[in-house]
């Protein structure tokens, strides 16, 4: 049977879940108790994070696979301030089609009972309420499988196991004729084209910004091309120049977020193709200069450099691919989720969502997760070079103008270029557009009171913004900047207390049923520490192999810091030897500590694969 939180065999009784309220259940509060004799499933995630929405495609299966005995329950723990509001949260549930009850936890209370650390973490609880698994980040549903079938047998012989519905009541469905739309493009003919993300469609849309012209897209979840095609939550679109689209036979490229994929639109007739991706995600880790089958949550498409640039956000990469050639390759980026600047094989982002193209060749990033603008710029005798133009790292954020190195935003999830040359950023998670001027490095505000803006174009002397969670288009006049002094904020959590000096990390990592550790060709794991300040680390920091690693913080530090830690491992399936299928297991934690004299010398994580 499976390890518990601790990593020993003793059951522990999980605690009751207790939030501010409960959705998709009708009203009906929930209660453990109420949930004896079903194998319960906890998904603590937040609507920001990509992993997150990894975690809830992977469940679809289960949930459906096992309906009378499993009951998923989400509990929604907010990192950024937006996500503690009621209204951002019920519109999440909806945007991202979550079919199971969820727990609106915005004082992480469940979060601390469970000693959760990371997004995403899943608990399992047996139908006698005890927690028997818990495991941190994606790619879990081999193992969850495979714990279920065991609980299954277990407590069927028991008799303690009940079948039957589970108390998800769906919500009343909206109509509106945009439903959560993500990105939007012009055309050549004084249209736009829209993703109407939740609708798994495109709309072309006259002028006005309301009136269809057609819908592209059959409007079911799926993968499917031809003329009745099926998208699953299309987002990002770019047209290709002229020449090129005439080339290939397709018009625009369009980032098909959970298909994994990349489909081209010939707009003469509507006909879409697939141009990259298989419809399964990414689980390995591709280095610069190459390429793979497999994407991972493309977000976002540019032109830029005579290639469609793809802002990768699923591995926190940048991406290309080539029209003429079908070709892909990885830009920039090494699946670190971070801030970190540099050569291209050297920078973290993190979950970068919106692209831009300035007229000099800056490729302008909306990196969501760091709440930041980066920049690269293209320079052929180095290459490329990534630099942040306006955030501070994974967990700081705000609502303030100013000075570049002092401003803060929160979660943009898109970036243009304005006639002046600055940057207008849809600053989702504010609800407002922002705008950083390179030339005299400073932030000022555009627009405010949009709900969850998550594009924003030029035209002429409009922007036209994509107000997502109003589910339309509007156009705002292009002003000039105002400034506002909001608050800074770092993301709230309870912090761990350690020992200053030396401190001994551990990760579990425990291949699931069939799969082990390939230590042929060398260890399959890697562990990356930094720390924000990184005055707080003495030693340790860095990238290597393995699953332990001592750390020493800095006697003359800070007292105060957050310990950044990613992890990956590579297990792979028993009995085919070198032609064995291999999974790869990754989770990033950002931990506040406080250094105490007494507290404990060793901080263990789990990355459990059941």
């Amino acid at each position: 049977m499976l390890a518990n939180p601790v990593g020993n065999r003793t059951k522990v009784r999980a605690p009751e879940l207790r939030g501010r309220r409960w959705l998709n259940t009708g009203g009906t509060e929930l209660s453990l108790a109420e949930l004896r004799g079903k194998i319960v499933l906890l998904d603590f995630w937040t609507f920001c994070c990509v992993n997150c929405l990894h975690v809830l495609d992977e469940l679809r299966e289960l949930e459906k696979r096992y309906a009378d005995v499993l009951v998923t329950v989400g509990v929604h723990s907010p990192k950024f301030v937006h996500e503690a509001d009621p209204d951002a949260v019920e519109a999440a549930v909806e945007r991202y089609g979550v079919h199971h009850p969820v727990l609106d936890d915005p004082e992480l209370t469940t979060w601390d009972a469970y000693a959760a650390r990371a997004w995403p973490t899943l608990v399992v609880v047996d139908p006698n309420g005890y927690v028997v698994a818990q495991m941190a980040g994606e790619g879990h549903a081999h193992g969850l499988s495979v714990l279920v079938e065991e609980l299954i047998a277990e407590h069927a012989a028991a008799g303690t196991l009940h079948r039957g519905d589970g108390p998800y009541v769906p919500p009343p469905a909206p109509d509106t004729a945009l439903r959560f739309p993500g990105k939007v493009i012009s055309l050549p003919s004084g249209t736009f084209l829209a993703s109407d993300t939740a609708h798994h469609q495109l709309v072309e849309l006259e002028a006005d910004l309301v009136a269809k012209r057609r819908r592209i897209g059959s409007g079911e979840r799926g993968l499917v091309d031809g003329t009745v095609a099926r998208f699953a939550e299309p987002q990002g679109l770019v047209l290709l120049p002229a020449p090129v689209a005439e080339h290939v036979g397709y018009d625009v490229v369009v980032a098909d977020s959970v298909n994994h994929a990349l489909r081209g639109v010939r707009l003469a007739d509507g006909a879409v193709s697939t141009l990259a991706g298989t419809g399964e995600q990414l689980r390995t880790r591709v280095d610069v200069g190459d390429g793979a089958a497999e994407l991972s949550t493309p977000w976002d498409v540019a032109w830029w450099d005579d290639r469609v640039v793809v802002a990768m956000a699923g591995n926190h990469q940048l991406w290309s691919f080539d029209p003429l050639t079908g070709a892909t390759a990885v830009l920039a980026g090494t699946t670190n989720e971070g801030l970190r600047d540099g050569a291209p094989g050297e920078a973290f982002f993190a979950q970068p969502s919106g692209l831009a193209v300035s007229p000099d060749g800056t490729l302008w990033v909306a990196d969501s997760e760091t709440s930041a603008v980066r920049a690269v710029a293209a320079a052929p005798a180095v290459g490329a070079d990534v630099a942040t133009a306006v955030g501070q790292g994974l967990f700081d954020f705000g609502f303030r103008d100013g000075p570049a190195e002092e401003a803060l935003l929160q979660h943009p999830l898109a970036v243009a270029v304005l006639p002046d040359g600055s940057v207008a950023v849809a600053d989702t998670y504010n609800g407002a557009v922002r705008r950083y001027d390179p030339a005299t490095r400073t932030v000022g505000t555009l627009a405010r009171d949009l709900r969850e803006p998550s594009d924003v174009l030029v035209d002429g002397d409009d922007l036209i913004v994509v107000e997502s969670a109003a589910h339309r288009l509007v156009r705002v006049p292009i002003p000039a900047s105002t400034r506002v002094d909001g608050a800074a904020h770092r993301v709230r959590r309870a912090r761990t207390d350690l020992a200053p000096g030396e401190l001994a990390l551990r990760i579990g990592f425990t291949p699931p049923t069939g799969q082990h550790l390939d230590r042929r060709f060398g260890d399959p794991t890697s562990l990356t520490v930094a720390a924000s300040p990184p005055e707080l680390l003495a030693e340790g920091a860095g990238t290597s192999p393995g699953l332990e690693r001592t750390l020493r913080f800095a006697p003359d530090g800070p007292a105060e810091g957050v310990l950044q830690v990613s992890v990956a491992a590579a297990a792979c399936d028993e009995g085919d030897g070198v032609f064995a299928a291999c999974h790869r297991y990754q989770q990033d934690w950002g931990i506040p500590v406080r250094l105490t004299a007494g507290a404990p010398d060793e901080l263990a994580l789990d990355l459990r694969a059941v």
